[in-house]
């Protein structure tokens, strides 16, 4: 078990550090271009490596039994094992047994950790949203917010009281892209529900659908635009900070499919372990990690696989009883093919 479990500590503080250091970089971007309060940085990359742990987790097991028993094929070790008569039940008892309690704990990363670490991120971008400043911007540069729904830009920028001259600012909502063009844009006062609030001077209003050539031009004088608490994020993403308990009662099949993407995923984990024992197989004189290219591209098809299942449960392509399990099922009959073909390695019986 040890050979297994220093390859899996080594890959997931790997893992872990590569997902800090892009969301670090990220975050930062938001913050030097003024879209997010620096000091909320931290807590957001905290978050981001909590809500990915459902898929660390499996895929950091999935490669570490791959690379460990890899080095025992290298090192002839497996031979002198089927020559002292361990069967494949031998080698696929460990690992399964192995990969129950690091089932348990993605089941729980999943299930209750990863929404519930999007719930805080949506929270803290509404937060950074709300509290929208001009004197945060700058002059000549792009400021987006909400996830990319506002664009700003504006050719010279004062403070709060002085606002911004010559502004140009993009919103995308739905099927409907909206452009409006001032001359001015100052603060306005919070509304009663702590909305924040912009006044535009001297400027037009354009809107336009994404498809079709017909859009509405409306000039103004002054006019005063609410930011949305909640524009951060779509239903589509906001679903998956949605509480486990109220999904099982649920009857819409987005919930259904997300439901069922959150219950694969301890699975998953058993199945991609059990599937990375006759994926470790090599050959001595080829290296220990030899298939880890291999096992890469099965494990990019497979999660491919569920995220184009889980769109077609959302759109009624398939019935939901059937839903996303379809996927696993190729996965663990990809297993015994693979353990059906490399069999003969483990009951071989000393002479």
């Amino acid at each position: 078990m040890t050979e297994i479990l220093k390859p899996a500590a080594a890959i997931l503080i790997v893992l872990v550090i590569i997902l800090a250091s892009y969301s670090a970089i990220t975050y930062l971007a938001q913050a030097v271009a003024g879209s997010l309060p620096p000091s909320t940085v931290g807590l957001l990359i905290l978050l981001r490596i909590g809500m990915s742990l459902e898929v660390l987790l499996p895929t950091t097991f999935y490669l570490s039994v791959i690379i460990a028993l890899g080095r025992l094929y290298k090192d002839s070790e497996m031979t002198a094992l089927s020559a002292c008569g361990v069967g494949i039940m031998g080698v696929l008892k460990p690992v399964f047994l192995l990969s129950l309690p690091v089932a348990l704990l993605a089941g729980f990363a999943s299930l209750y950790l990863r929404p519930e670490s999007y719930e805080k991120i949506y929270r803290v971008m509404d937060q950074a949203q709300s509290e929208f400043d001009i004197s945060r911007m700058e002059a000549d540069n792009f400021l987006e917010i909400g996830n990319g729904k506002y664009v700003f830009f504006a050719e010279a920028v004062g403070d709060s009281q002085e606002g911004a001259q010559r502004v140009f600012i993009r919103v995308a909502e739905g099927d409907k892209r909206q452009v409006i063009q001032a001359q001015r844009m100052i603060q306005g006062e919070p509304g009663a529900n702590g909305q924040r609030v912009l006044v535009f001077r001297e400027g037009a209003f354009y809107e336009f659908p994404v498809s079709g050539p017909q859009g509405n031009i409306s000039r103004f004088e002054q006019a005063e635009y609410p930011l949305p608490t909640d524009a951060a994020t779509s239903s589509r993403y906001r679903r998956k900070a949605t509480d486990t308990q109220q999904l099982l009662t649920s009857s819409r099949l987005d919930d259904i499919a997300e439901l069922q993407w959150r219950l694969s995923t301890p699975l998953s984990t058993v199945l991609l372990a059990l599937a990375g024992v006759p994926l470790s197989r090599s050959n001595p004189r080829r290296g220990k990690y030899a298939k880890i290219g291999v096992a890469i591209v099965i494990f990019a098809v497979y999660y491919q696989l569920f995220v184009i299942a889980k769109t077609w449960v959302e759109k009624a392509m398939v019935v939901s009883w059937i839903g996303i399990w379809w996927v696993p099922f190729l996965m663990a009959a990809l297993a015994v093919w693979l353990l059906w073909r490399t069999g003969e390695v483990f009951f071989r019986r000393p002479a």
